[in-house]
């Protein structure tokens, strides 16, 4: 997967398809041998910090560790030392601590170049999320983690019940089934704020919604929205958005549906979008609700289960474990204190709304 953390492994080169030759680092090596062998001495600390430099440049040319090593074993059996003092013993010796010394700093390299990757990685991710950075090299940098901004992308994010890293096995889980499924398919999966995100192809919409079965189960049941398909880099941060207001708006409306498409939810950004239009639709449509008995929240409660259960007292009346007349006695109050009646069509579109509102700007909770 392009980009993808847990598939990087380690340090190539790509100025160059041609492979390097590891004999380039055997730079000292025989006469290294041939002076340690007769006596049998250890190494000493400038000729290892040689050997751990040879590694170093070995790592960053490209050169694979396994062909570092044959080429010093060949080296050893051609150029074996020979004369007084010198046995297997002490020949095996000496080149055990080259190659260990070289094979150390060839991880060192590694590592290091691990963490570099890491870093301008999440520098990319960051930048691409949040809409920082020249778009131009924005869209230049995408190509490396297999992203082609000039076309539509559209992103998912995950929750769950604890905060992930990428290194964390959710994540790896996941990574692993999107692969064997998709391959290589210009997949960028990440973790930001303690979510999963997967940015996937607008017109390959089979890929988020796998991302969103795989994330929902590996998360024990976490939530899932899915942003709308965007072109162009700020297309990207604006279908993320989408995602995250369809996240927050899942939690204060308390829906518990597994999977929320932001192009599902598109009334609600419309009806806060003139917030003290909706404050004033609540407080004038609702807050005669404070002055009954037991305050507005019951009432609230009873409103939010009827609309909810599509105006079916029946459903209503399970969902609050009332009995039906119980709940039409509460729909009656209702119609008394604020005049409205849930049941008439007209004031049924107000009602609702001004629930919704209020639910959004957690009223009675929150003072308007």
């Amino acid at each position: 997967m392009h980009g993808a953390r847990w598939g990087w492994t380690g340090v190539t080169d790509d100025r160059s398809d041609a492979q390097p030759d590891p004999a380039a680092y055997l730079e000292g090596y025989a006469a290294l041998l041939a002076d340690a062998a007769p006596t049998g001495r250890r190494l000493t600390r400038a000729e290892l910090d040689t050997r751990r430099e040879l590694g170093r440049r070995a790592a960053e040319a490209g050169v694979k560790l396994r062909a570092l090593v044959v080429a010093h074993l060949t080296a050893t059996r051609a150029g074996w030392p020979a004369g007084p003092g010198v046995t297997p013993d002490s020949v095996l010796a000496a080149a055990t601590q080259a190659v260990d010394a070289l094979a150390e700093g060839y991880e060192r390299a590694q590592r290091l170049a691990v963490r570099q990757e890491e870093a301008a990685r999440r520098e990319f991710i960051d930048d691409l999320l949040y809409g920082r950075s020249d778009l131009g090299r924005l869209a230049q940098r995408a190509e490396r983690y297999g992203l082609r901004l000039a076309y539509e992308h559209a992103v998912a994010v995950a929750r769950g019940a604890v905060a992930y890293d990428d290194g964390d096995p959710v994540p790896r889980e996941v990574e692993t089934a999107l692969i064997g499924r998709f391959g290589d398919r210009r997949i960028l999966l990440t973790t930001k704020d303690g979510r999963l995100v997967c940015v996937a192809p607008g017109d390959q919409q089979e890929i988020l919604t796998f991302f969103a079965k795989l994330a929902h189960a590996a998360t024990d049941g976490g939530q899932v929205a899915v942003g709308r398909a965007q072109p162009g880099a700020a297309g990207v941060v604006q279908s993320y958005e989408e995602a995250l207001n369809a996240l927050d708006l899942a939690e204060r409306l308390e829906l518990d549906d597994p999977v929320l498409r932001a192009a599902d939810l598109l009334v609600y950004p419309v009806l806060t979008r003139d917030r003290q239009a909706m404050a004033d639709l609540v407080k004038n449509t609702l807050s005669p609700l404070r002055e009954a008995r037991g305050g507005a929240q019951p009432l609230l409660d009873t409103l939010t289960a009827y609309f909810d259960s599509g105006c079916v007292a029946a459903e209503a009346a399970r969902r609050l474990s009332l009995s039906v007349r119980a709940l039409t006695y509460r729909l009656d109050r209702i119609h008394r204190i604020t005049g409205a009646d849930p049941a008439d069509p007209v004031h049924r579109y107000t009602l609702q709304t001004a629930v919704i509102g209020a639910r959004l700007l957690g009223w009675p909770s929150n003072p308007l």
